[in-house]
């Protein structure tokens, strides 16, 4: 964006415990990375219709992933958990006053695929308040990122190490993260649905770079078919079609194609927590379990582990707490 710079985000007063930089023969997941080249796509809005222009950047060390509104002046909008300002369809962030105009909906593709790439830093630009929904999965994100390439960068990457377990509810459904089982973050997901095309399903990974183009990249997201008049009716879904969305009618799938894999619908809530965990603004090293979780729970369990400084450990780099709407002159 021309005439217009930001810095890294303010650290916060989180306590890191390792601040080394890496060796340099460390593994490569040890250190931050933001693009090699920017990169740009036009895409259509899930619930507002309109088509968007997105461009993806790269950003310094330290910065994180920023939103900017090129519609609004550059304003910015840090990927940030306690940026969340709406949760009931898609995440959104941005400014919490229900009058501003400065937010960002249906961030959690995006943010899923660049965890998946394991991009710390990166310049988001949008000229509306919605991400492009894409074919409804993240495998458009994902063509992007791999066409804009990968940069190592020299400072060590900050990892959230979980070391006691929080868990949030709401009625039956739950999510929780507990201290890891394994290295890194693994997601265990159950979902239940009285539609008998979707019913009960499970699954588990461990996030990495491979299983989650293997397993979740192409999984898209989905509703019923006797909900649609309703979001219609409520201004939301406009840019909802067969083309970016599995739409089930009881045991029918409607889209002429069918689905990309018999547990679709689970792997894609799965896509959904990997994005909304991304928010903490670091990898996650820990196990999250996961039962009818959705983008309010989420989040509510983001806010209640940062809120417990003895549930977990900073490695690498500090946490950051960035300004909504500030432009650096």
């Amino acid at each position: 964006m021309d005439g217009m710079s930001i810095g890294p985000r303010e650290l916060s007063d989180s306590c890191v415990t390792e601040t080394v930089m890496p060796r340099p023969d460390a593994p490569d997941a040890m250190w931050q990375h933001t693009l090699r080249r920017p990169i740009s796509s036009i895409g259509t809005g899930l619930h507002t219709g309109r088509r968007i222009a997105l461009s993806l950047a790269p950003a310094p060390v330290d910065t994180g992933i920023i939103f900017r509104r090129t519609d609004l002046d550059g304003r910015i909008i840090p990927a940030v958990y306690d940026h969340v300002v709406d949760t009931r369809l898609s995440t959104v962030i941005g400014d919490a006053a229900p009058s501003s105009p400065l937010r960002v909906a249906t961030i959690e593709h995006l943010m899923s695929a660049l965890c998946g790439c394991g991009i710390d830093n990166a310049y988001i630009d949008l000229d509306g308040p919605e991400v492009p929904v894409f074919d409804g999965s993240a495998s458009e994100f994902m063509f992007l990122l791999d066409c804009a390439g990968r940069e190592r960068q020299a400072a060590a990457r900050p990892t959230l190490e979980i070391l006691r377990t929080v868990r949030v509810e709401d009625g039956d459904a739950f999510a929780e993260l507990s201290p890891p089982t394994t290295d890194g973050l693994t997601i265990s997901m159950s979902i239940e649905f009285a539609a008998p095309a979707i019913g009960r399903q499970i699954f588990s990974a461990r996030v990495c770079a491979a299983s989650f183009r293997r397993d979740l990249e192409n999984c898209r997201t989905f509703t019923l078919r006797h909900e649609i008049d309703a979001l219609h009716a409520a201004g939301l879904a406009r840019g909802g079609s067969l083309e970016n969305a599995i739409v089930v009618d009881g045991d029918r799938i409607l889209n002429p194609t069918g689905l990309r894999r018999p547990d679709e619908f689970v792997r894609h809530k799965v896509v959904d927590v990997i994005g909304d965990l991304y928010l903490s603004g670091a990898m996650i090293h820990g196990d999250f379990h996961g039962h009818k979780s959705g983008h309010t729970l989420n989040n509510r369990l983001l806010r209640a582990l940062m809120a417990d400084t003895t549930a977990w450990r900073l490695h690498g780099a500090p946490l950051h707490k960035g300004q909504i709407g500030r432009v650096a002159a």
